[in-house]
């Protein structure tokens, strides 16, 4: 049986990915306010796949018979000073995220809620992929600094970006 504090630390980040999405949102707005589709677009897919893991919580936390509590959200973060920053800051939020699912996982471990723990997995594994991606991002950026020509191609690259949910 699944306790309420696990319940509630559940819907906690099922609300925080949701905000997830919020936060990609404004990197992409502030993207596109550059001139920056393909980085524009880049963001936006990231939102979609925040959305993807909050509907995963979400319809976890009804399958375990459980009520999915939708809260409301801070504002993100709309002032950037770079395409780097936006990148440096995704990293940090990605950190962020990590930290909360280990928390879960703790909690999950702790309580021996293995059906959680085998839910919980899928985003540990995730997250090693979502930091990886935005850490080797912002070393691509540094080493290209002012290269117009390879900024350039690195948002033509991101335009074509898209979100395919894995297969379940």
């Amino acid at each position: 049986m699944v306790s309420e504090k696990l319940v509630t630390a559940l819907n906690e980040q099922m609300n925080f990915e949701f905000e997830s999405a919020n936060v990609y949102l404004a990197m992409a707005a502030y993207c596109s306010s550059e001139s920056l589709d393909g980085f524009a677009n880049f963001f936006l897919v990231q939102a979609e796949e925040e959305r993807f893991h909050a509907m995963k919580f979400y319809n976890f936390i009804n399958d375990i018979g459980h009520k999915a509590i939708i809260k409301g959200m801070k504002d993100p973060n709309n002032d950037f000073s770079s395409v780097l920053d936006t990148f440096k800051q995704g990293l940090a939020h990605e950190k962020e995220v990590t930290k909360r699912i280990y928390s879960l996982a703790d909690i999950a471990l702790n309580e021996r809620e293995h059906a959680t723990m085998t839910f919980l997995k899928w985003f540990i594994e995730e997250q090693v992929e979502e930091e990886a991606s935005f850490d080797n991002i912002i070393q691509k950026l540094k080493r290209i600094e002012q290269d117009s020509n390879a900024f350039y191609m690195m948002d033509t690259e991101f335009a074509g970006r898209t979100f395919t949910p894995p297969a379940q």
